[in-house]
């Protein structure tokens, strides 16, 4: 039986500008039973050194998990008399379109929604253990393993989507066994893992009898309709049984494609994290799939979500796209789960008291972690999935100018920012290897090789601003357009990729060619151990001319149904190729500077760096820098300045430590009836926004010519040089914040939560103002012609703090006050009498800014 169909619509060109929400399973309710001779009313089971569990007999049923220094807080605990392992094999269709991705839940064939707890067995040394896990050189011991059925008792005859099959007085009944295992990792997380065993099936008639409540001969706590004269038979055999004699359809089914774990929630928590996410900070109440892919044009913002879904299947996206999802989050109430792997996730927050986790598998690993504040949460995350690097210091020193146009236009800019007294740290040219005009703007060629007739003179160009210790940065990414089209060019590295096998193959082990935009590209199958190899020779030449830097784009397009040299599967590998991609450059920067020597090898100015937007949950470890990839040229709350904001935050409470945004957005749109430009209003307002995260970079944008930019006039100009003064003048704490994030994980800009944790109005908080560090308040200016903000000052160990361009203290704590923040002067503000406030404010003055 096929259970998965994957449909393209790269190729329709009129669509449903309102396509329906995505068919999902519902969230699946099950009963809970226990062997009551094996488990006594109460019961604590040790888990390593730190964590516990308790059993309780009581409301039918409950396990909690808690760390010995807080046992009277759980960390996780199932729903009393509630099944908390459930699984399911159902059908499902992915339907892609240019690296969009829906995946819809069709018919379920089997149904083990109730579960048994046969046993809890503590296991003290691996001699003892036989169960179906590889048990690890550093496992800690004692570990806990809860052995039991999951089952289904019901008929459900309204919805012929249940395969159980009814003939006369005959059913069948579904069930399997599972091995839940509980270790301990390290003093502060504790790790699961769930099996299943093969689904089995009964035959029974209608006829039913009841088992009383503690019934002492089976030793069963439960109370659930029992069939009588039972036959159990496999799923592989047919013959020699009633089954057969009846002429009964044997289902043919070797395992599940559905795990859910389901646990208890409180009605007042509030979840955050997800990965990079665009629209909201809380997911109370929401759905969450966790599946890599384009962010979207407007995701939900009108009218160009209708314009971009009516063009393209599905463009628009919706309020849960991202490039960067992670199947992490944490909780209001100090608690905090991740899935490991890369299968694709849905995380069911819809009902107030309750979590259910969706896994398309058979198997689930993850983790849970202890911490006492957010801040410890995101460190003993970020301990285990990787934390980033140190910066170079000249990539946060001062502006990075992204532009396009050639060498005569580089120069032509460079000549004004001079004139401004601009600090700039680099030029990043993204059309460095030409482009095509399209419709939808001007694409590169992704072929990563200069256009020497956009660039003439390109290595004096590279040596001139070098000279001025002003970088040069260019782009790559993963994908190769065929460029027979291409005039003047060295190599084909499409054919060579070709000749190589290092591209990704469709089902008929051809070279998968995969519409993007415009036009098709074949894409590096970075699970071929040669890819590596070719691709850091191409990355080299780059480097040997003088560049020090690059957008490694893309990484979140890869089909669902791709062949990949290691023979995985497509779905999961989709999820993690954006890790792999960040994996290959980030060994290039490390080898790159283990091969200089000398004087060079000490030189931080030599050192390389590239920024990345797509990502899964241990990208962290390998990308040095992201950004938030295409943002509308609009004011607008999914995808325009304030998502720029809201990615920000929640990517920093996901591990990403250093995230910037596009300033001024990138999608602009010029149709008939639909336009969207960058204002001027917008492009200084989004200055003042990005001059106060990691990196201060700016963007032109897919139509450049539609767009005001930096360089557009004496206003913007000036307002340019201004924020890259502002930006400059808080590097001494910014280089603290970079060694900070390297050592524990903690983002440069976070959500106030972080910090103040217990203050309600804090955690309802989404754009509207954030930290940096935990010394500057930033509340940006996010609408058209608003001249003041609203501020709010919070609850916690301290309350004063000064506005940075009139010096007026603010105490109050948990208090509200306009703020006036007319363009150039946006609401900042920096902790009264702190080292920090008063450098900053120094730096200020001696730059002529205050």
């Amino acid at each position: 039986m096929e259970t998965i169909k994957i449909t393209k619509k790269h190729h329709k060109h009129l669509n449903n500008p309102f396509p329906s929400t995505p068919k999902s399973l519902p969230l699946i309710q099950g009963s809970l039973a226990f062997n009551c001779e094996k488990l006594s009313s109460h019961q604590i089971f040790t888990i390593g050194n730190d964590f516990e569990i308790l059993w309780s007999s009581n409301n039918g049923g409950c396990l909690s998990i808690s760390h010995q220094s807080k046992p009277a807080r759980p960390l996780w605990s199932s729903i009393p008399g509630k099944a908390f392992v459930s699984a399911a094999l159902a059908e499902t269709l992915v339907e892609e379109s240019r690296g969009s991705f829906v995946i819809k839940d069709r018919h379920i064939h089997l149904l083990c929604q109730d579960q048994t707890i046969d046993d809890i067995r503590v296991i003290n040394d691996q001699f003892h253990f036989d169960g179906p896990f590889t048990l690890h050189q550093n496992v800690q011991f004692p570990l806990v393993l809860i052995t039991g059925w999951i089952f289904s008792k019901k008929i459900k005859k309204t919805n012929q989507s249940y395969v159980i099959y009814n003939k006369k007085d005959i059913q069948f009944e579904t069930k399997a066994g599972y091995w839940l295992l509980f270790d301990q990792k390290t003093s502060h997380q504790i790790g699961f893992e769930l099996k299943l065993g093969q689904p089995n099936f009964a035959i029974r008639q209608r006829r039913m009898g009841r088992i009383r409540i503690r019934k002492r001969n089976l030793g069963w706590c439960w109370s659930l309709t029992r069939p009588k004269g039972f036959v159990r038979i496999s799923s592989t055999e047919t013959e020699n049984q009633p089954a057969a004699e009846l002429k009964i359809p044997i289902p043919q089914h070797r395992e599940f494609n559905r795990v859910f774990l389901t646990y208890s929630s409180e009605g007042n928590e509030r979840f955050y994290g997800f990965g990079e996410q665009f629209s909201h900070m809380d997911f109370k109440g929401k759905r969450v799939p966790i599946f890599v892919q384009e962010q979207g044009i407007g995701r939900g913002d009108q009218p160009i979500t209708f314009a971009a879904n009516l063009v393209s299947y599905r463009a628009g996206g919706d309020w849960s796209t991202t490039y960067a999802p992670s199947p992490f989050y944490m909780t209001s109430k100090m608690r905090s789960v991740y899935l490991q792997g890369y299968d694709y996730s849905v995380f069911d927050l819809t009902r107030v008291d309750r979590v259910q986790i969706q896994i398309h598998g058979n198997s689930v690993q993850g983790r849970i972690l202890h911490g006492n504040s957010p801040c410890e949460l995101i460190e003993h995350f970020t301990e285990t999935i990787g934390r980033p690097p140190e910066l170079p210091d000249w990539i946060v020193s001062g502006a990075v100018a992204g532009m396009q146009g050639g060498t005569d236009a580089v120069r032509r800019v460079w000549d004004a920012l001079r004139s401004y007294q601009v600090p700039v740290s680099a030029f990043w040219l993204q059309d460095w290897v030409g482009q095509r005009e399209t419709l939808i703007g001007s694409q590169l060629w992704w072929n990563w090789e200069v256009d020497t007739t956009r660039y003439k003179g390109w290595k004096q160009l590279l040596k001139d601003l070098n000279a001025h210790h002003v970088k040069v940065m260019t782009y790559c990414n993963p994908c190769l357009a065929p460029s027979h089209e291409k005039p003047n060019r060295r190599r084909n590295l499409f054919e060579e990729a070709k000749k190589l096998d290092i591209l990704v193959k469709d089902k008929n082990g051809e070279q998968y060619l995969v519409p993007n935009t415009a036009f098709d590209v074949g894409m590096l199958d970075l699970t071929h151990p040669d890819t590596a190899s070719w691709f850091k020779q191409v990355l080299q030449e780059m480097v040997e001319d003088g560049v020090r830097g690059w957008m490694a784009d893309f990484g979140e397009g890869l089909p669902v149904d791709a062949i990949l040299y290691s023979g995985e599967d497509p779905i999961s590998a989709h999820n993690r190729y954006p890790e792999l991609w960040a994996q290959i450059n980030r060994e290039f920067v490390e080898e790159w500077k283990d091969k200089c020597t000398g004087t060079k090898r000490e030189d931080t100015e030599e050192d390389l760096v590239f920024f990345m937007r797509a990502g899964f949950r241990d990208s962290p470890k390998w990308g040095m820098l992201f950004w938030e990839g295409d943002q509308m040229v609009s004011w607008q709350a999914n995808d325009g300045i304030k998502s720029a904001v809201v990615g920000l935050l929640s990517s920093g409470l996901s591990g990403y430590a250093f995230n910037h945004s596009d300033i001024g957005g990138y999608c602009a749109v010029n149709l008939p009836l639909i336009k969207y430009r960058r204002s001027e209003e917008l492009l200084l307002r989004w200055m003042e926004l990005n001059a106060f995260t990691t990196v201060f970079r700016t963007h032109e944008g897919n139509k450049p010519s539609f767009n005001s930019q930096f360089y557009s006039n004496q206003q913007t100009l000036s307002h340019f040089a201004r924020f890259a003064k502002v930006y400059r003048a808080w590097k001494f704490y910014r280089i603290k914040l970079v060694k900070e994030a390297s050592q524990k994980g903690l983002p440069v800009c976070r959500h106030l939560f972080l910090h103040y944790p217990d203050d309600d109005k804090v955690q309802r908080l989404s754009y509207q103002q954030f930290l940096v560090g935990t010394e500057i308040l930033v509340v940006p200016i996010l609408d058209k012609g608003k001249k003041k903000v609203r501020v709010y000052f919070p609850v916690g160990e301290t309350s004063t703090w000064q506005h940075i361009w009139t010096e007026k203290i603010f105490t109050g704590q948990g208090s509200e006050a306009w703020v006036e923040a007319p363009i150039g002067y946006p609401a900042v503000f920096v902790k009264a009498d702190s080292i920090v406030g008063e450098t900053f404010r120094k730096n200020l003055r001696n730059s002529d800014i205050l």
